[in-house]
């Protein structure tokens, strides 16, 4: 009995215990110590036998995978690229094939589709900011039971970055940079990438003027991209500080351009950290100067008044002052002014309003009259941009005459002295017609041009030739005047003649190529037509792809669609960067005949010139005479793959259909 009763006390321990070291030994029973290619993980699934660090979905330390979203390259050349906005927040549900985010690419703003159902976790790159192409941008949860592990999982993995900004934060401290922010909430508005290949950018203008309130969205600058010039957007509300890069100036991606504040009456301070940022010596902050009589409040206040009327009569006010003088009723001219260099401010306003102190109308008119301003001894009135530029060309900016108000120095001055700009020249009056002011100065490439210009660089190196073929148009303009009316485009006729003319002989939509070091021919499956398109500051070619099997009017309802995006600067990349065989037509423009250059990466461009009336022998006519319309055509083709003989029978096969076979593009 004695025996029994130890049995039964110890079976229940034996099996508790055989059934952890089952657990243990076999991952596939629940959670276990599993070894994944040198290291050991918590699992609670079979995990096959691979490295660590080749998972796709990397594990939580609570086994929440978490399925990684990175910054997706919309383009052959992006290499970096900025959320506009993220579609869906975090803690939603996401689909498959469902938009999630809107990345800024070359072209335009598209849509980011999620490849896998889940729960959005993580957003890591937020609004406006930009990541490289391949950096992981938010992490997805399977299961939404999951999200706090894959938060908690990224959270605690990010100590080491943080530690790295940290202390590139220190090495640049003490690299020199002692400067100290101001103790106000603000928030610093950088150079953005416009762009995959942007590295520096130009202010084309500010929309707004400093002082000014912004709000989230607002336009308050114009930026020079690659392709165009873009607006660039607040993304807190405010008022603008600090102009750090001025108009036509050009800073580094990433770089300061401006400072926000939160308070309008932290613009002072904000405006003297701002100077060491341009690199322009730093205004100290003094303290506000506090009088124990009344006495001498008074003069300080029609001091102020004076100086807050600038030349011309403008009132220097900020916008909340004057639109808060509107709804009372006060003439914003009639206020004394408290802030910095007289400027009138809201409170102002309000006090103004309650006690009914204002400045009379012969006050007002007397300060117009009499208005001046002179710099402190030893002071050169300057604009920061200006100091900037004189101290670079190493020149003393008291020896420059300023052309600006009171006699400030402005950056044009210094550009005059440097030769980097020409004097204004005086006006000559004379009788006849006006003058023409032809340009005369340097304009820098845009970034359209600046792509132009390296695609045409890249053409040298390849060896091609021209042939030329003339061919008659009147069937085809007949033809044409036919189909006008349903909308069909003379380019999507060609388009379409070309195509099928393509389909004939394949070398021409063809392109050299070289795999594996050795050299070839890389046939293409569909045909693509690119046709050159003339937009503002450049070229673009949007593409009619599948050409050949669409029908006129589909081609000519897509050609419409595709111009109107080219002159918009909305074309997505597939819609300019697919095409595999090219036309540019300068003939709307009179050109008779020309030569187009080869695109790279393509086997050949048809150039097509204006249609003109000649007169050829007939022996049916009258007088043995007859007028018909010809247009000359001139394919360039890459002679590595493409012959004489093969350009020489395409342009048959393009006059044969031109000409005789237009029931393949009706």
């Amino acid at each position: 009995r004695n025996i029994m009763m130890v049995a039964i006390n110890i079976v229940p321990f034996v099996t508790l215990a055989a059934f952890w070291i089952l657990i243990l030994s076999e991952p596939s029973y629940g959670f276990g110590l599993y070894n994944a290619g040198r290291k050991v993980v918590w699992t609670s699934s079979v995990l096959s036998d691979v490295p660590a660090h080749r998972y796709s979905q990397p594990s939580t330390q609570l086994n929440a995978k978490a399925i990684e979203i990175t910054m997706p390259a919309l383009s052959s050349t992006m290499k970096e690229g900025r959320i506009v906005s993220w579609l869906k927040n975090e803690g939603d549900e996401i689909e498959a094939g469902e938009a999630i985010m809107v990345v800024e690419s070359d072209k335009a703003d598209m849509d980011v589709e999620a490849f896998e159902d889940g729960y959005l976790a993580k957003i890591i790159t937020e609004e406006g900011e930009a990541a490289p192409v391949g950096e992981v941008v938010a992490l997805v949860s399977a299961l939404e039971s999951e999200i706090e592990d894959v938060i908690a999982s990224y959270e605690g993995g990010t100590v080491t970055t943080a530690e790295a900004e940290s202390a590139v934060v220190d090495t640049a401290h003490v690299a020199g940079d002692n400067t100290v922010k101001p103790d106000v909430p603000f928030s610093q508005i950088d150079m953005p990438a416009l762009s995959s290949t942007m590295k520096e950018g130009k202010v084309v203008s500010w929309l707004k003027a400093e002082g000014d309130p912004i709000s989230s969205g607002d336009a308050i600058m114009v930026v020079e991209s690659d392709k165009a010039d873009m607006d660039v957007e607040a993304f807190e509300d405010g008022f603008l500080a600090a102009i750090i890069t001025e108009e036509g100036e050009s800073g580094v991606v990433g770089a300061p351009v401006a400072l926000i504040a939160e308070e309008e009456c932290d613009i002072p301070a904000l405006k003297a950290y701002a100077t060491t940022l341009s690199g322009a010596p730093v205004t100290p902050i003094l303290p506000p100067v506090t009088n124990a009589t009344p006495q001498t409040i008074a003069p300080k206040a029609t001091q102020m008044a004076t100086s807050s009327i600038v030349s011309g009569g403008r009132v220097v006010a900020s916008p909340l002052a004057k639109k808060r003088a509107q709804e009372l009723g006060l003439d914003i001219a009639t206020i004394v002014g408290t802030g910095p260099n007289g400027r009138i401010t809201a409170g102002d306003v309000e006090a103004a309003a309650v006690s009914g102190t204002t400045l009379s109308a012969t006050e007002v008119t007397s300060t117009l009259s009499s208005q001046s301003w002179t710099p402190a001894p030893g002071v050169i009135a300057a604009t920061p941009s200006a100091r900037a530029a004189a101290k670079k060309a190493k020149i003393d900016i008291a020896t420059i005459q300023g052309s600006g108000e009171f006699g400030r120095v402005t950056i044009d001055d210094v550009k005059i002295i440097t030769g980097e700009k020409k004097p204004q020249r005086k006006s000559v009056v004379r009788a006849g017609p006006e003058v023409i002011d032809l340009p005369g100065d340097f304009v820098p490439f845009s970034g359209m041009q600046r792509a132009v210009s390296n695609n045409m660089m890249a053409t040298l190196s390849i060896p091609e030739f021209r042939v030329s073929r003339e061919i008659q148009m009147d069937k085809f303009d007949n033809l044409y005047k036919t189909l006008k009316p349903k909308g069909v485009t003379l380019s999507a006729m060609l388009a379409k003649a070309v195509a099928l003319a393509v389909e004939k002989h394949p070398i021409i939509n063809s392109s050299y190529s070289e795999q594996g070091g050795s050299p070839g021919v890389q046939y293409n499956k569909d045909i693509n037509i690119a046709m050159a398109v003339a937009i503002d500051g450049g070229l673009i070619t949007p593409t009619l792809k599948y050409a050949n099997e669409r029908s006129m009017a589909e081609l000519g309802e897509n050609w419409k669609e595709l111009v109107g995006k080219a002159k918009s600067n909305t074309l997505s990349p597939d819609e300019y960067q697919s095409g595999t065989f090219t036309i540019s037509n300068m003939g709307m423009f009179g050109v008779t005949d020309f030569g187009a250059i080869l695109p790279p990466g393509t086997g050949g461009i048809l150039a097509i010139g204006g249609t003109q009336e000649t007169i050829v022998p007939d022996s049916a006519a009258v007088l043995g005479m007859k007028k018909i319309k010809k247009m000359k055509v001139t394919l360039t083709c890459d002679h590595r793959q493409i012959y004489g003989a093969d350009a020489a029978l395409f342009l048959r096969t393009l006059a044969d259909i031109m000409e005789n076979k237009l029931e393949l593009l009706s």
